[in-house]
């Protein structure tokens, strides 16, 4: 029966892409560039790390021309108006200017890029034509198309794909009997692809997915990455250092695309995983989950409940002043696990694509 509505979904995206393809729709260009970071798959195959680190990269470059390039980041806010009352925050994250504001609701990728580019606007907005133009009204030179590969309408000068090596190809068939938004050819409109969490599958499984990667086009970047851990933050402004975590009985939770790639990296850093608990992509916790993530570590005598950064900023508390989660009984310390992405391979010429791509002489 998937498979049959797969069939449908196919078709669908076929037409649509036919249509820009040949210009019977037009992709809308802005006076700005565009850079996009999208992917092939549903789930997180590690966009928000690597749209952080394209923000970090074109700052670091534009300062060593002394120049002044403005930049925005434009997403469109998974859940943005649906969150339910328990998951509000008391006060949007600052940075993040959202098309729905005023619901005052937790938004994980935009408050978790707000804080990881600190002067990078982080615009909300479903319609990301009119993010655009709402970033270039307040001076953004350079667009950064978060979750953009799909989204044609809005026209980009360079579409860097994502693919996460534990699951590059969404089980080869598009949704919903796979996990695919649209077939493999698309990447054919990419000029770079990197490939995340590298680290977590075997050397041979790497050159295999590159080598599919070229047979669809050739001319592609492709690098390697991996999602480094740095650190673990507790509440209250407490830190724990990854020697720290060696050993330590660790109940695991997350609401993310990939949960299983969470949960490998901590038991990478030698903790002793108790138990874990996968809720859907953007899942907000309820008090009710809490609760059972509390009695369910407590029972299995953990000495530590830990889960990701998105997921943390998303919980029903405010953490700008490091308080104690009142969801969290404070018997046991909780906190999340922080990490950047690192490229490991092929970060030369990925770089210079970017900067070669730039406006003028580049960044």
């Amino acid at each position: 029966m998937l498979g049959v509505a797969s069939l449908g979904y196919r078709l669908a995206v076929q037409i649509r892409n036919a249509l820009y393809d040949h210009h019977l729709i037009r992709a809308i260009h802005v006076n700005a560039h565009v850079l996009s970071i999208g992917n092939l798959t549903t789930g997180g195959t590690g966009k928000t790390p690597l749209v952080i680190w394209l923000c970090q990269m074109i700052n670091q470059k534009s300062k060593i021309k002394n120049q002044n390039c403005r930049m925005a980041v434009l997403t469109r806010g998974y859940k943005a108006k649906d969150q339910k009352p328990e998951a509000r925050s008391r006060k949007p994250e600052e940075g993040i200017q959202n098309a729905e504001r005023r619901t005052r609701n937790p938004v994980d990728e935009p408050s978790l890029l707000a804080r990881a580019c600190p002067g990078v606007p982080v615009i909300v907005n479903p319609d990301r034509v009119a993010g655009a133009r709402t970033a270039i009204a307040q001076g953004a030179q350079i667009l950064i198309l978060d979750d953009g590969f799909q989204h044609r309408r809005l026209a980009r000068d360079l579409d860097i794909v994502a693919i996460d090596a534990t699951l590059p190809f969404g089980y080869g068939r598009l949704l919903p009997a796979g996990l695919l938004r649209e077939q493999l050819t698309a990447l054919s409109r990419a000029q770079a692809a990197v490939i995340t969490r590298s680290d977590l599958v075997q050397t041979d499984q790497l050159d295999q997915i590159e080598q599919t990667i070229r047979r669809i086009n050739p001319r592609l970047i492709i690098a390697r990455s991996i999602h480094a851990p740095t650190a673990v933050h507790l509440s209250n402004d407490r830190h724990l250092s990854l020697a720290d975590l060696a050993g330590k009985r660790v109940y695991a939770f997350c609401g993310i695309g990939n949960p299983e790639a969470f949960f490998q990296t901590l038991t990478k850093l030698g903790t002793d995983l108790m138990g874990t608990k996968a809720f859907d992509d953007h899942h907000a916790c309820t008090a009710k989950d809490i609760r059972q993530i509390c009695q369910e570590a407590e029972a299995a005598k953990a000495d530590l409940i830990l889960t990701t950064e998105k997921n943390w900023l998303s919980l029903p508390a405010c953490f700008a002043a490091g308080r104690e989660p009142a969801m969290f009984d404070g018997r046991l310390p909780a906190g999340y696990l922080e990490v950047r992405l690192d490229l490991t391979a092929g970060m030369e010429d990925l770089i210079q694509l970017i900067v070669d791509s730039g406006p003028g002489n580049g960044y």
